[in-house]
Parts: C-alpha cells; sequence; structure tokens
C-alpha cells in the first residue's frame, strides 16, 4: 500500500535547512526549515514557502537480489546518530519516459550502476525513495536521506559518482537540500 508524505519548506520543522542549491534547473525558494509528515487530503499546511507531495510505492527498476541485498544492509531511518539529511528532489525528461521500462533499467543499472553505487554507501547512509510523477508534482522523485555528520563526505562522494552516470543525462532539474535535526522542545 502506498503512503504518500508531505515535505513542507517553512518556519519550523522538525529539520533545519542549512543549504538549498539546485544542481539543474530552477531552485526553490529559501525556506529556514522542513517538515515531513503524512499527507492527508485538505489538512493545511500552514505558512509554507513550498510544498512537495511523494508517494512510498513498489521499486520499480531493482531485481529481486538487488532488493535482498538492500534489505540485508539498508538501516532504516531516525537513527539517533543520523543527524544530518538531504532533500533530493529529481525531475528527469521527457526522453526518459519515453523509454520502455527495460531500457531505463538497462540505463538505471546496468550502464549507471545506480543500485550497485548506493549499496557501497550502506548502511552509513540511510535513503527513502518518493514518486511524485503521478501526483502532478513539479518533480518525478523525491529522494530522502539520512547520515551522520561523519559519514557527509562519503555522500558526498556517493552523489558525484550518481552525477556523473548516463542516468543524469535525462535529468533536467535537481535540488539538492541539505538539513541538519532540529533540537527536540
Amino acid at each position: 500500500m502506498a503512503s504518500t508524505y508531505v515535505f513542507s519548506g517553512g518556519t519550523g520543522g522538525q529539520w533545519l535547512i542549512s543549504s538549498i542549491a539546485a544542481c539543474r534547473g530552477a531552485g526553490l525558494a529559501p525556506a529556514p526549515a522542513l517538515t515531513i509528515r503524512p499527507w492527508e487530503p485538505g489538512t493545511a499546511d500552514g505558512a509554507v514557502h513550498w510544498r512537495l507531495l511523494g508517494t512510498i510505492s513498489n521499486t520499480r527498476y531493482a531485481t529481486r537480489d538487488e532488493m535482498a541485498g538492500l534489505r540485508v544492509r539498508q538501516e532504516g531511518l531516525d537513527r539517533p546518530q543520523a543527524t544530518h539529511a538531504a532533500l533530493i528532489p529529481i525531475r528527469k525528461s521527457a526522453a526518459w519516459w519515453a523509454l520502455a521500462q527495460d531500457e531505463r533499467r538497462a540505463i538505471f543499472e546496468e550502464t549507471s550502476q545506480h543500485t550497485a553505487i548506493g549499496m557501497e554507501y550502506l548502511p552509513a547512509i540511510a535513503r527513502r525513495l518518493h514518486h511524485s510523477r503521478d501526483l502532478g508534482e513539479p518533480f518525478d522523485f523525491l529522494t530522502w536521506f539520512e547520515f551522520a555528520p561523519a559519514d557527509e563526505p562519503a555522500f558526498d562522494k556517493l552523489l558525484a559518482r550518481l552525477r556523473a552516470t548516463r542516468e543524469w543525462d535525462f535529468v533536467e532539474r535537481e535540488v539538492d537540500i541539505r538539513l541538519v535535526r532540529a533540537a527536540p522542545g
């Protein structure tokens, strides 16, 4: 069953935004904090600078063996030591979506090795993918990452490696939002 979440950039939230950088295409308005919560139709977010919706859905491009490897190595979100995070919304080009699913899979994994690269950084970097394309959102995917401060250089290396692949030739909009967990209270 799909679960939809809303990511709201505004004046308060569980995460403090340390930077918002447009990597490709238009960026997002500055905001000091981010709130993440399950989305409920008709619920107002209050005063927000921007709002993005994403649904956790079935995995689209991973094989059974890749899924098993991810389950063994991936740790969950909300780990106490993972006080840093990144939200990376991405929109791919019409050319990407015009490809058949097997052609996208070939670029995603056989050529770009997306899953294999990501596996190298587990369990230090936890992630969760949200699909937004079918919701009519401005991005196709919202990728949420959490990691300990000491693992941020490894996270930057992960991003650099992924951005250097053939898959990223199809990315037309990408924003890199860096965050630090807000102190409780």
